[in-house]
């Protein structure tokens, strides 16, 4: 009996991230719950018509789910429409689509991620009122790897220890952070970083580095440069995975 109410959960703040059809009438859904990360989830008769669940489980709306199951795919038993956010429309859906494939491939299942939870909800509030869509997925983006354990250096130099200088330039090197560069030599270097040479880093200004840290995207220099530092870290902790959802933002003007 305690094992079986270990293994319940009622009521469980979640967003979807994705779903997929399983076997004939039903759905397997990733979502991403509040206390208990990212969770696998079959969804039994959900493509069926006249399924109370069809149109409940939608992506970018808050949901309250009940499932059990101490395997790593667990059945749902109930969903709850909680409202609060507006649909998402144009280009604020693929950037929403964006973070779902993000945190998909990026996220380790049963994982508690309540901070991020938060950031999510903050990203999708933000995308649905309007607000800038680059700005809003860089934050996302820096709270993501944060949560991950591969928070952004951006307030010194890693070799030197001294502060960040807007000013300078500096060399930002993945899994260490932002080095002074300097003409023709670049500090901090091993000789394995020599051969690889740009695939493991990526020059930007003091001042980007300094708006990231505080958060301010409003310099277009800013809004660039940290967007190609976000794509150079990412492409690093996804691997061989690919992001569909990239493609499509490609042709949306600055993101």
């Amino acid at each position: 009996m305690a094992d079986a109410e270990k293994a319940r959960h009622d009521a469980q703040p979640a967003f979807v991230l994705h779903n997929y059809p399983y076997r004939e009438t039903s759905l397997l859904i990733e979502v991403f719950t509040q206390n208990h990360g990212r969770v696998a989830l079959v969804a039994r008769g959900a493509r069926r018509p006249r399924s109370a669940l069809r149109g409940v489980l939608l992506a970018f709306q808050p949901l309250l789910l009940s499932w059990a199951g101490k395997s790593e795919l667990r059945t749902l038993h109930k969903a709850e429409w909680r409202g609060g956010l507006p649909q998402l429309k144009g280009g604020a859906l693929l950037c929403g689509f964006y973070l779902n494939e993000l945190m998909v491939k990026l996220l380790p299942r049963d994982d508690p991620h309540e901070i991020l939870y938060q950031a999510y909800f903050d990203a999708l509030h933000a995308l649905s009122n309007g607000q800038d869509h680059a700005a809003t997925l860089r934050r996302f983006e820096k709270n993501l790897l944060k949560e991950l354990g591969y928070a952004l250096t951006l307030d010194r130099d890693v070799v030197t220890g001294e502060s960040i200088i807007a000013d300078n330039n500096y060399h930002y090197w993945i899994e260490r952070g932002p080095v002074l560069s300097k003409e023709g030599t670049h500090e901090g270097e091993t000789p394995s970083d020599r051969v690889r040479g740009a695939e493991n880093r990526l020059e930007l200004s003091g001042s980007t580095l300094l708006d990231m840290l505080r958060n301010d995207y409003s310099n277009p220099v800013t809004l660039h440069q940290s967007k190609a530092l976000m794509r150079m870290l990412i492409n690093h902790y996804l691997g061989d995975q690919t992001l569909n959802t990239r493609q499509l933002l490609r042709d949306l003007q600055n993101l």
